[in-house]
């Protein structure tokens, strides 16, 4: 019977390290996910800035042929 309780034991204490263990690691992996969330919507919005303007600027137009 004691033999069994520790065995019992014994796997609980394994029990309760992976859950920490895993625990940890989904904390790890949430903050990397905020992180890589809050870089998208930086990127997001540089690319809302440097959009393409169906208009050419005065540099990029071609002069009228007379020229």
């Amino acid at each position: 019977m004691q033999e069994r309780l520790t065995e019992l034991e014994i796997k609980f204490m394994e029990q309760e390290q992976t859950l920490e263990a895993l625990s940890e690691q989904v904390y790890l992996q949430q903050k990397e996910i905020f992180n890589l969330t809050q870089q998208i919507k930086i990127l997001s919005e540089r690319l809302k800035t440097l959009a393409v303007s169906p208009i050419a600027s005065q540099a990029e137009e071609t002069p009228p042929p007379h020229y």
